[in-house]
């Protein structure tokens, strides 16, 4: 498709044939009614009896069905043309739109693309000292406009000719083929269920038009924003409303409250006597306050410039549900060479989201260090899952990891289906109770990633790193030796929380400690356990491997993109 094709398009022309097919496809009912009538009806009343007459009747019965199939067959036609039109009018619509902003600016398109425009600030026609910065915005509207025309023309070129085909070898005429024919294009207009498999979900997208996919953000933005195998951009627009409505219902409920009451309701004996309405409401007040402290997090995330620091960013998941989610990409992972999941551990929640999101950026830039940026990369914060919020006695459950493992395979597989090109060198990486939740996943379901890093683990279900489902030399673990999370056996938790606070453990990161197991499972920093040892500062505690320039993080950046340690 090229500039002159779609602005001289004249849609007019396919809604005319679209027009045709209708009156086609009316003109064919009442021919069936009357084959009903005049022809099926009589013999039906008549007294013909017999083998003849037997024969007659089924041939003339499949003849019927036959008719009924042709009749559907037609209106699918129909359909197809309208989404034509529908699509390469949004097409034509969006051309015209940046070559006016064009003409606006000064500059001038040529039948390629290219974009000119007068640099003389003396010159009556001066385009401006931002014209290099808008003729590549316009450019790219324009490359936008054509592609999205192709993919009309390329999606509706199908339809039209599977039932092109169906008509020539008469296939068509079938009941069956008619029905699954309806069935598929009935589907077009339906956004697939959550869980199903991400491929199949990209190929509904595939057959979708632009304009019907533009139809599905803006009116199925809750369902297309959270569904695996929908592209990361379809995705950030969807969420982006759902950002802005769940924003919107924060501050309804906030407003709802009204002010506190009473946090005592008086003294007995000099002792306040606590107020349950005002603790009542506190509970939800700070729940609500937290959930925005989130959204806000990812509003500032989203309108900082970018720059090195701060890649462009994509909202892949959002819900302000329980303690609320969400998934922030930096890097579109679409089309990154390599792309990094990470899954905070226990306290993740909506709430928490800045914190995480800026771990994340600076994966981002160390995977640049690590490959001299010859490569891109995405990292991704996942808080796609119900995380424990206190150590004791929720991050001593494992129902947490079991409950994620299907949203997080269902999230990998996503990842792997809208890539585009080359695919991806995939990292997952888990801190803390995240490591858990990682390792249960890769154990129960299976993760289609090439490695996984494990930081402040306390434990992933497995004996072993060969039991995670990929080579051990590609299982990455990490373990400051200030981190207390090396003091977390199996035993009861009144026996973690001692050790815990007299802090007896051992630094498990040394290969001359004894084996021991943690909260999970063996302790991954073992050395029987078998994975690769990621180096922290002297020092680090639970939360402090991603300082910049600190070891761990330079690993991480190492690992993520697949470069040696040393």
């Amino acid at each position: 498709m090229d500039i002159k094709t779609l602005y001289d398009a004249n849609i007019n022309n396919i809604t005319v044939a679209k027009n045709a097919y209708d009156t086609l496809f009316s003109a064919f009912g009442q021919h069936i009614e009357n084959w009903q009538h005049e022809v099926v009806d009589r013999l039906g009343h008549s007294e013909w009896t017999g083998t003849a007459a037997g024969h007659a009747n089924t041939r003339i019965q499949f003849l019927g069905n036959e008719l009924q199939a042709a009749k559907q067959e037609l209106g699918l036609i129909s359909k197809a043309l309208a989404d034509a039109a529908e699509g390469i009018a949004a097409a034509q619509s969006h051309l015209i739109s940046a070559l006016d902003d064009a003409k606006k600016n000064k500059m001038t398109v040529a039948p390629d693309g290219g974009i000119t425009w007068d640099k003389d600030p003396n010159s009556p026609n001066y385009a401006g000292d931002k014209a290099e910065a808008t003729a590549k915005e316009i450019s790219q509207r324009i490359t936008n406009a054509l592609t999205e025309a192709d993919h009309t023309d390329q999606t509706i070129n199908a339809r039209l000719g599977h039932l092109a085909t169906n008509a020539t070898n008469g296939t068509g005429l079938d009941s069956a083929t008619a029905k699954a024919d309806q069935a598929a294009t009935d589907a077009l207009s339906q956004v697939p269920p959550a869980g199903t498999d991400p491929n199949s979900v990209k190929k509904w997208w595939n057959g979708l038009t632009d304009a019907q996919q533009q139809h599905m953000i803006q009116t199925e933005h809750d369902k297309i924003g959270a569904l695996d195998g929908i592209p990361a951009t379809a995705r950030h627009q969807a969420n982006l409303i759902n950002l802005q409505h769940g924003k919107e219902d924060l501050q309804r409920q906030l407003d709802g409250l009204g002010p506190a009451p009473k946090q005592f309701l008086g003294y007995v004996k000099g002792e306040p006597v606590a107020n349950p309405e005002y603790d009542k409401w506190k509970a939800k007040h700070d729940d609500l306050e937290d959930k925005m402290r989130g959204v806000k997090a990812i509003e500032d995330r989203l309108n900082t410039p970018v720059d090195a620091d701060h890649p462009p960013t994509f909202l892949l998941g959002f819900d302000t549900k329980g303690h609320g989610h969400a998934i922030v990409a930096a890097n579109n992972p679409d089309t990154a060479d390599n792309v990094s999941t990470y899954v905070p551990g226990t306290g993740s929640r909506l709430g928490e989201m800045g914190g995480n999101m800026d771990r994340s950026d600076r994966m981002v830039i160390s995977a640049n260090s690590a490959n001299g940026n010859t490569k891109t990369t995405s990292s991704i914060t996942y808080i796609g899952y119900d995380a424990p919020q206190n150590i004791i006695p929720e991050a001593a459950d494992d129902s947490y990891a079991k409950n994620a493992e299907d949203k997080l395979r269902g999230f990998q597989d996503g990842l792997r289906a809208t890539h585009e090109g080359k695919p991806s060198y995939n990292t997952i990486l888990g801190h803390s109770y995240g490591t858990t939740v990682v390792g249960y996943t890769m154990r129960d379901k299976g993760l289609p990633v090439d490695n996984v890093v494990l930081i402040a683990s306390p434990g992933v279900g497995v004996e072993h790193a060969k039991e995670l489902g990929v080579d051990p030399s590609h299982v990455y673990v990490a373990v400051g030796d200030d981190d207390m999370i090396d003091n977390t056996p199996p035993e009861q938790a009144s026996n973690w929380v001692s050790n815990f606070t007299n802090n007896v453990g051992y630094w498990a990161g040394t290969v001359d400690n004894p084996d021991h197991h943690l909260s999970f499972g063996r302790d991954p920093s073992n050395a029987n356990f078998g994975a690769q040892y990621i180096p922290s500062a002297p020092g680090t505690g639970h939360s402090d491997y991603w300082e910049k320039g600190s070891p761990s993080l330079i690993g991480m950046g190492k690992a993520i993109t697949g470069a040696p340690l040393s």
